[in-house]
């Protein structure tokens, strides 16, 4: 038995004017002990196959288990299993403090007093958190709220945990922390497991021990992040440094030997992460970049990462934090 398995798990949603079709038979299945991360873009159906998975929402088609029970036939005896956390959601009650909040959520699962109020200490504590035990919700930062909407999802030390992007909009200190407490906690016991769904690349290589990628509600491939890098290695992956990109690379796409690429914007330039499909169409590209009148301040070859293996599948060009 897995700690989660979909099977051909369809979702359609349907107005007066048009049908989507937000996730294709997606079939997959995460490991007892194990980080499963989720890629892709904007509208892919990563948060639609969270909310599938954690009895929020039906699927058209399909089926879908998660600690063994039926999502849908056994919604009642998988919630007590499961948590769930998102990126920049508020983690409770503005008008109460931090531990109050905690103290709320683990009455909602049934806690004993004293095994709760045991939980929230040890929380509060492995947070970093003890300045702000005692401060309402509502005026705590940004990181602090994803801090306290982290212990939430663990205060009833669930089984299985749903991390939707957990770590968005925080700063690089308050990231890492999250990042290695959810990484301790998966690895303490066998009969734990962790779903995340992140934009950031580098969050899934250093977190997953496999890795699916989503695009258009299809599952395109699924496996460990070496694996994956392994399987685009005869393809060519470039890093450009270019000035004068301001109106746009949506042409790029578009360039022969261009399978897709990554850019990141910044004062005055802009980064990309292109894959080719061989080194053949590296002087092609140079030229596409001099006939545009920009200058390319650096360009060099690459080892293969997660985000080429991402471009490669999901193709076009995507920016990224």
């Amino acid at each position: 038995m897995d700690a989660i398995e979909a099977r051909d798990v369809t979702r359609v949603f349907r107005n007066r004017s048009s049908t989507v079709k937000a996730l294709d038979s997606v079939t997959f299945s995460v490991r007892w002990g194990e980080i499963f991360g989720l890629l892709g873009p904007n509208g892919s159906g990563k948060t639609t196959l969270v909310k599938i998975l954690t009895t929020l929402l039906y699927p058209t088609e399909g089926q879908a288990f998660v600690a063994g029970h039926d999502v849908v036939k056994e919604a009642d005896l998988v919630r007590p299993r499961i948590n769930l956390v998102s990126g920049g959601e508020t983690p409770g009650y503005g008008i109460l403090t931090a531990r109050e909040n905690l103290w709320f959520f683990s009455q909602l699962y049934g806690l004993p007093k004293r095994v709760a109020e045991e939980r929230i200490d040890e929380l509060i504590s492995e947070l970093q958190m003890e300045e702000y035990r005692d401060t309402l919700m509502s005026h705590l930062s940004t990181g602090y709220k994803q801090r306290l909407n982290l212990a939430r999802g663990f205060v009833n030390d669930p089984d299985v945990l749903f991390l939707d992007e957990p770590t968005l909009g925080l700063d690089v200190l308050s990231a890492r922390l999250l990042r290695g407490i959810v990484s301790r906690w998966a690895k303490e016991g066998e009969e734990r497991a962790v779903l995340l769904t992140t934009h950031y690349m580098y969050e899934a290589e250093e977190m997953c021990d496999r890795v699916g990628i989503l695009s258009r509600g299809r599952l395109l491939a699924v496996d460990s992040p070496e694996r994956l890098k392994r399987s685009v290695a005869h393809k060519t992956s470039v890093k450009v440094e270019l000035r004068g990109a301001e109106g746009g690379l949506e042409w790029l796409g578009s360039v022969k030997g261009v399978e897709g690429f990554t850019h990141r914007e910044a004062e005055g330039s802009t980064s990309l992460r292109v894959v080719l499909s061989g080194e053949e169409y590296l002087a092609d590209l140079l030229s596409v970049f001099r006939a545009r009148n920009m200058s390319v301040a650096s360009f060099s070859k690459a080892e293969p990462t997660l985000e080429d293996v991402y471009v490669a599948y999901v193709g076009g060009g995507v920016p990224t934090e």
